[in-house]
């Protein structure tokens, strides 16, 4: 039984050496595109408030009403100087990639703790209230629009309790971001690979 060749076997044999060649090139290309692409949608979520089509919850009328205290107007929540928003990050590793946020230190604490803590919620978090906090705290009723006599005359425990709601910006923009990653993966890697 004899085999006949049919078509252009030098232009396929070239192709297919090519391919070879670049795999590993055209596998880390795709990979940072697909990073690259998640960073974009965890960053413009954060900056529309919406990461992922999922609306983050607002802040609440005493965080307001601080922030216009120290004189800044802004109201998004997770944006106050940016600094969560502008660590979001990728890092590639060989053919490994991370997307988020990496350690590192802000004021004493991790920018890795500060999301951790706006994406799953954290506390309680318990302050003795000391004299000078009583008066920021009569002030802050009035700017939120209370009287000051009723923060003034006291009468609770000492204390204030926090609580950081959940506010999700990481996972709701890995959801909508991996629906179809395999596919645009595989497209950007063969376009890449079987340019003619």
């Amino acid at each position: 039984m004899g085999v006949v060749k049919v078509g252009d076997w030098s232009k396929a044999a070239a192709l297919l050496g090519r391919a070879a060649r670049g795999m590993n090139a055209s596998i880390d290309r795709a990979l940072r595109a697909e990073a690259q692409g998640l960073r974009t949608e965890i960053v413009t979520g954060l900056t529309d408030q919406a990461p992922g089509g999922s609306p983050i919850q607002g802040l609440a009328p005493s965080t307001l009403a601080a922030r216009r205290l120290a004189g800044f107007r802004g109201t998004k929540a997770l944006i106050r100087r940016a600094d969560l928003r502008n660590a979001i990050t990728v890092v590639s590793r060989g053919l490994a990639v991370f997307v988020g946020v990496p350690r590192k230190t802000v004021r004493g604490k991790d920018l890795v703790d500060i999301a951790k803590e706006n994406e799953f919620g954290f506390g309680p978090i318990v302050i003795r209230v000391t004299t000078r906090m009583r008066r920021f705290l009569a002030v802050l009723l009035r700017e939120m629009g209370g009287e000051r006599r009723e923060a003034a005359e006291g009468g609770g425990s000492g204390v204030v309790i926090i609580h950081i709601p959940e506010r999700p910006f990481l996972r709701p923009a890995f959801e909508r971001w991996r629906v179809g990653a395999r596919e645009r993966f595989l497209r950007r890697i063969g376009s890449d690979l079987f340019k003619v």
